[in-house]
């Protein structure tokens, strides 16, 4: 086993999970360079062992110890790297803040990336799961990424479309499922920037601004997401619980003659996007507290980490809020956070 390496063993993963669950390591590795994913690879003892690629650790529920290496990608660099006619490109490295790379961009006078403003967890996570708020998603100004394939031991340079990218998913959640390390992504920022303002409560909180800028835009998004969600550094959550579940439109149709403030929004496509948490606050869960675990008092979609809670106590929870959403609504919900 090369000992060239930061390895440590039996180490807690507790700090390094936003929802504060207790789960152990067997083998953990700050990952700094892409020289270290090579060594990983190419070391005898270290390539047999199960991998784990941790970013921020915020879109994730440990419900066991992880009998593998975890590889916790920690690189960090924000860097201009080009331009064309009509965009700037950014070149981030995957072991940075999320929300620090938004907030340089806006510091360098660049817009496009202030409706994902403050969304915790790491760059490298963020194409995962394809990132979205408030109107907007990584995928409206990704350009490309950096992944080193474990299988191979090359380095990948995939695009936007080679992503896969939809709603909440993307490639990395199918054929490349644990086979490779994000090491970098490129977005692609608009030098004719335009306000997306497509989210009501967005628009509503910007209404007094005649020509709000992507900074009055990140501001607002900051301001409504500290109203509404828990921070996890005060209270152990992953943020939103369960996706919005997408239905077709005769579906919608049925729901909206029985239930009249049913929220939803209508996609390109024709289906409908339902409001999770409309759908489990009319379930009476808003708010609501079993224990150790519990429903945010603000969003209905956070389900929260009082204390000490284990998984099992939130899947529990959360399968108790999904089955009353499928009995009232017909309306099946599914789990966002990355279940390990």
């Amino acid at each position: 086993m090369n000992h060239s390496l930061p390895l440590q063993f039996d180490v807690s993963l507790r700090a390094r999970n936003t929802f504060g669950v207790e789960a152990r390591a067997n083998a953990y590795l700050p990952v700094s360079s892409l020289e270290m994913l090579r060594t990983v690879r190419d070391d005898a003892g270290l390539a047999t062992m199960p991998r784990f690629v941790l970013g921020g650790g915020s879109n994730l529920l440990l419900t066991r110890d992880l009998d593998a290496l975890v590889l916790h990608m920690v690189n960090r660099g924000i860097a201009v790297v080009g331009e064309d006619p009509d965009h700037v490109f950014v070149c981030a490295q995957a072991g940075e803040s999320w929300h620090a790379l938004v907030q340089w961009t806006l510091a360098q006078g660049l817009g496009g990336l202030e409706n994902l403003s403050l969304i915790p967890g790491s760059v490298g996570a963020a194409p995962i799961q394809n990132i979205g708020a408030y109107g907007g998603e990584l995928a409206d100004c990704f350009h490309a990424l950096q992944a080193f394939d474990f299988d191979s031991g090359q380095v990948l340079t995939l695009t936007r479309e080679a992503c896969a990218f939809a709603y909440r998913d993307s490639i990395f959640k199918q054929a490349l499922r644990d086979r490779v390390a994000i090491i970098n992504i490129t977005v692609a920022l608009p030098k004719r920037w335009q306000a997306n303002l497509r989210y009501v409560e967005l628009a509503d909180a910007l209404a007094p601004i005649s020509n709000p800028s992507a900074i009055d835009i990140s501001e607002a998004v900051m301001a409504i997401r500290r109203r509404k969600l828990p921070d996890p550094a005060v209270m152990g959550n992953a943020g939103s619980f369960f996706k919005n579940p997408v239905v077709p439109v005769t579906q919608y149709q049925a729901l909206q003659a029985r239930f009249a403030k049913l929220v939803a929004y209508p996609q390109p496509d024709g289906s409908f996007k339902l409001a999770a948490g409309w759908l489990i606050e009319y379930c009476g869960f808003k708010g609501l507290r079993l224990g150790a675990v519990g429903v945010h008092a603000q969003q209905a979609l956070v389900l929260v980490n009082y204390g000490h809670a284990q998984a099992e106590e939130l899947l529990a929870f959360a399968s108790t809020i999904s089955q009353a959403v499928q009995t009232t609504f017909g309306v099946r919900l599914e789990i966002e956070p990355v279940i390990v």
